[in-house]
């Protein structure tokens, strides 16, 4: 059977079920001893998906689990990639430099984040992520050096722990931070994602929209992006921040 929330459609041939979506068809192999939310056999096309962040962004943070559910429920080609809290507001009247921050830098769990990526490549950044996430935002675990230290524990990779002091990748940051940025212009922030090279800023979520909700949330973000002549939709927030 399909993943939960997927709106059931197409042919039903004994064990074969064929969904046929909006944007891709994926072929489903039902067996008596398979989980009922078995992912795909095949599927013919993936969406790209590049999804930018920030490790210290509770926006970003919230859309990340958001999208990780998406890739759940549907063929999505997904990148983690990095920007920068630290670049984007550099010389903004009203923000104090982050180098000036000392060890609560932005700037030091980014630069953790682009040494994971050089040494270890894109699912260690994606792990990196998630540690440091569900350690600072989830369990609210202070300061940021506790959080990177334990991170970097966890991942085997204590070594890289003077990268959060060390300029060495600031350039790797700041060319992801451009690459991810440039194309929505300065006015926005995290989370900023790609989709097929259609980029947006956001959604800003305060939940994690799960199961069918996140990916109607998914095709109204991307069909809104993909309008040349769209640039803003937006409403106050309210309530507290859920991270579960």
């Amino acid at each position: 059977m399909p993943p939960p929330g997927s709106a059931p459609s197409g042919r039903e041939h004994g064990t074969e079920v064929v969904r046929e979506h909006t944007r891709l068809k994926s072929v489903w192999i039902n067996t008596s001893d398979e989980p009922a939310a078995r992912r795909e056999r095949t599927m013919d096309t993936a969406t790209r998906v590049d999804f930018y962040f920030d490790p210290v962004c509770p926006f970003a943070w919230i859309a990340s689990r958001w999208i990780l559910e998406v890739e759940k429920l549907r063929p999505i080609d997904l990148r983690f990639r990095i920007m920068s809290l630290a670049v984007l507001n550099e010389g903004r009247p009203g923000h104090v430099p982050e180098a000036d921050k000392g060890p609560d830098s932005a700037w030091r769990p980014v630069r953790v984040a682009a040494a994971l990526a050089d040494r270890r490549g894109e699912q260690a950044l994606r792990d990196y992520y998630t540690e440091f996430g569900t350690r600072y935002f989830n369990q609210g675990i202070r300061p940021r050096g506790a959080v990177l230290a334990a991170v970097l524990t966890a991942l085997d990779a204590d070594d890289l722990a003077p990268a959060a002091d060390s300029t060495r990748y600031d350039q790797a940051v700041r060319t992801s931070h451009h690459e991810g940025m440039d194309p929505v212009g300065t006015e926005v922030g995290t989370p900023t994602i790609h989709v097929d090279g259609v980029a947006f800023f956001g959604p800003v979520l305060s939940a994690v929209p799960r199961g069918q909700a996140a990916l109607d949330t998914f095709d109204g973000a991307v069909l809104l992006a993909s309008n040349p002549h769209f640039s803003e939709l937006k409403r106050t927030r309210s309530g507290e921040l859920n991270y579960e």
